[in-house]
């Protein structure tokens, strides 16, 4: 019999996974996080564990070891090839072997093998990647740890995927996190998902603070921090030295330079958002939309945030512009056969649609509906946009990226992660692969201000002819290792790596101009920085930079061509060369001084993962439950004389079915749901109804001058602004359509309507704030 002895799940089998302990360095804008994972192998033969793990598309994987007892096992990168042959072979020899690899079909998913893990045995693994804190509409860096790795949905007809994982609704380890921030603008605050102690700040500037997670936090769902500066806008440079042992000529022997630029767009472009384009809103109805946005007690199911938020939109979009909504799952179907002119009309007809709208089409399948859009003519002088909004639980990850980036001349796409575990990878690279914006929505955020925000960007118009120029001393040659920027957005971001080489001839003081035209209108950003590198920044921004050339590559040798072989080549190269991880690559460590001897099999055992409530609906459906990984967590696999191909398999199961409390209607949702296309009110009982009025009440407070339609539309300006300030980037465009529309009117006695409407809504708001 097996002895379960220490920590057992819910089948009674030992659990080796006991901790998790994450470290973040923060610098700036740039992170280093450093994973510790404990195993034990409480049993009384040797296991072979293979973890599958969620992490950052945008990771740059850096280090990995093992520590066996006093012995630190540092991995070394090799052609994935070659590596996985030498963790085969030193298991055949009865040799510890540890073998990290990324995923061949996503960028965020990495497996971890473990390979002869003795009785009684303690491993702690250790993981270390960096990335890029991404900005968020509110100007905080968000960072995840994420818990959460959906299942892949997979067709019957495909086999490659990510390997199935046991879920539990308890599991036995537990996380502990600390964060050490340092920057050179002054730190506000620190805000995260999960329970925090106190920010400590360690010098009088606030520049330097840390903080941890609070004791007994269990790794059930993501960890996201979101760091708020000063200033987050402040464009900065730093350069960072080579490394005097690397190859002379190689990235990593040359200075490096990170640019961080914030375009700020003329305030005369910036006043009038585009009225024209093309709306496109692709909405995952997949069975897994059918589970709730988080653990809170009253929250909302997926499927009925995207229906809200699909009103907000066909309620801000301008008149005259083209819409259509598409619905996708095992199938699509769309609202129109082709994107139709948006009027009173239309508008009507998508949103009864939209309150038809259910998580009933199956799996999550996204290539064939993008197909058809790419398909459809665009419309001259309209601007596509394309949204998307999906819980991200797709197997063909990369072949979206590219279908994307083939069209991206054709349109702007902006992506959205609906809950935890939505793949980062087909997320933010659709997003960038379309030249547009990628969003998250976990825990309790709010879809609605989130997808707003873009909306607002989306109404930017398109920038295009960007160039970069560089001004740098005699003697000194700048190579671009970004891709060309291909969008620029007021207020966002743009980073740019630079490899600089030679020797300057006295001169330390650089410049790098970015020109574009905005509508029609040439623009010019310059930022001045200094060639003399920044001090503690080790590898970090060589790391960045060669993971985003060896990305690059990546996309390059899946476009096909005759040289794909010579760019796999360069990717392992490059990999290899600055320790980076890519698809080809894989981090191998061997102790080669433990060796037993192992009779028959290596022992199977799973890492239990808990799964997210899901509605008891969704087990009749093809859609998979969430699973929950300690970053790494999941399945033990049995070892096997040969290396059998993982088969990705959809897996389903039967969540108890506990009643759906009904949805209290939202004021908000509820006004914006009553307002025109044109962007007017009209006085109604449900109007009067959103403002705790009666009809009658409303109607005998009406001046006398007043259109009813204006005077119903000036009480809902006033009662936005009074009653949800708070909310105003969720309804900015409902409000300047409204203002817009009464100005339109030039009515008589305008200002006694406002005076009379704050009167009777108890408001104090003033024409001016109202724009009318």
């Amino acid at each position: 019999m097996v002895n379960c002895c220490g920590l057992v799940s819910e089948r009674n089998q030992p659990v080796p996974l006991k901790s998790i302990s994450v470290q973040l360095q923060v610098r700036d804008h740039v992170t280093s996080v450093s994973s510790s994972l404990q195993y034990v192998n409480e049993e009384d033969r040797p296991l072979e564990a293979v973890f599958v793990f969620p992490l950052p598309a945008d990771a740059a994987v850096c280090h990995f070891s093992a520590k066996i007892r006093e012995q630190e096992i540092v991995a070394e990168l090799q052609d994935k090839h070659s590596a996985r042959d030498q963790y085969d072979d030193a298991l055949s020899s009865g040799q510890q072997a540890f073998l990290l690899e990324e995923s061949d079909e996503s960028s965020d998913v990495f497996k971890l093998s473990v390979g002869c893990l003795s009785p009684g045995q303690i491993a702690v693994i250790t993981i270390v990647y960096v990335m890029e804190l991404s900005i968020q509409a509110d100007d905080a860096l968000r960072f995840c740890l994420p818990a959460v790795l959906n299942p892949r949905y997979t067709p019957a007809a495909s086999a490659a995927g990510v390997p199935e994982v046991s879920s539990a609704s308890v599991i036995p380890y537990t996380l502990s996190l600390s964060v050490d921030v340092r920057s050179s603008d002054r730190i506000s605050r620190l805000e995260s998902s999960c329970p925090l102690d106190p920010l400590v700040f360690l010098d009088a500037q606030h520049t330097h603070a840390t903080v941890t997670l609070s004791a007994g936090h269990r790794f059930d769902k993501d960890v996201e921090l979101l760091l708020y500066y000063e200033n987050t806008h402040q464009p900065t440079a730093v350069v960072e030295a080579g490394a005097a042992a690397a190859q002379t000529g190689s990235l990593m022997a040359d200075p490096v330079l990170m640019i961080s630029l914030y375009p700020e767009f003329p305030a005369d472009v910036m006043s009038s958002l585009a009225s024209q384009g093309e709306f496109v809103f692709v909405v995952d109805r997949s069975g897994s939309m059918d589970s709730r946005m988080h653990h809170g007690k009253d929250a909302q199911m997926r499927i009925d945030s995207a229906r809200d938020t699909l009103l907000l939109l066909l309620k801000s979009l301008p008149m005259g512009c083209y819409f259509n909504i598409y619905g996708f799952g095992s199938r699509f179907e769309s609202f129109f056969p082709q994107s139709v002119v948006y009027s009173e009309d239309t508008m009507e007809e998508a949103l009864k649609r939209v309150k038809n709208m259910k998580a009933d089409m199956g799996g999550t399948e996204i290539l064939q509906p993008l197909k058809h859009i790419y398909s459809q003519p665009c419309f001259p002088d309209h601007p596509r946009q394309l949204f998307i909004f999906t819980d991200g639980e797709v197997w063909n990850t990369k072949e979206l990226l590219d279908l994307v980036k083939s069209h991206a001349y054709s349109h702007r796409c902006f992506s959205f992660g609906i809950g935890e575990g939505a793949s980062t990878a087909l997320i933010t690279g659709m997003a960038r692969a379309g030249s547009g914006q990628a969003q998250f929505i976990t825990g309790t955020d709010r879809m609605q201000p989130k997808v707003m925000q873009s909306l607002r960007f989306a109404l930017q118009p398109a920038v295009d002819n960007i160039s970069v120029d560089w001004t740098v001393p005699e003697g000194v040659t700048v190579d671009m290792l970004s891709p060309p920027i291909s969008a620029l957005f007021q207020g966002q971001r743009a980073l740019i790596y630079a490899q600089l080489k030679g020797q300057s001839s006295g001169k330390t003081e650089g410049a790098v101009t970015v020109k574009y035209r905005l509508k029609d209108q040439p623009v010019t950003n310059q930022l001045q920085f200094t060639l003399k590198p920044t001090e503690d920044t080790g590898r970090t921004i060589h790391q960045l930079a060669a993971r985003s050339v060896i990305r690059s590559l990546e996309l390059e040798e899946r476009a096909g061509g005759a040289d794909a072989g010579a760019v796999r080549s360069r990717i392992v190269e490059l990999s290899v060369q600055a320790g980076v991880s890519s698809v080809h690559t894989a981090f191998i460590a061997v102790n080669k001084d433990s060796k037993q001897t192992v009779k028959g099999p290596l022992l199977q055992r799973r890492v239990p993962v808990p799964h997210t409530f899901r509605s008891a609906k969704c087990s009749a459906k093809k859609s998979a439950p969430r699973m929950r990984m300690g970053a790494p967590a999941a399945s033990l696999n049995m070892r096997v004389q040969s290396r059998s191909k993982s088969r990705k398999k959809l897996i389903e199961f039967d969540a108890a079915s506990d009643p759906e409390p009904e949805p209290q209607a939202d004021p908000l949702l509820q006004l914006v749901s009553l307002q025109k296309a044109s962007g007017c009110w009209e006085l109604k009982a449900a109007l009067a109804a959103v403002f705790g009025k009666k009809e009658d009440e409303v109607t005998n407070h009406r001046p006398a001058q007043a259109d009813g339609s204006v005077w119903a539309t000036v009480l809902a300006l006033i009662w936005l602004h009074t009653c949800r300030s708070g909310d105003q980037m969720e309804w900015q465009f409902v409000a300047m359509k409204a203002a817009s529309w009464i100005r339109s009117q030039k009515p008589d006695g305008l200002t006694q309507c406002v005076c009379d409407g704050n009167v009777l809504l108890g408001g104090h708001v003033t024409q001016e704030a109202l724009g009318i």
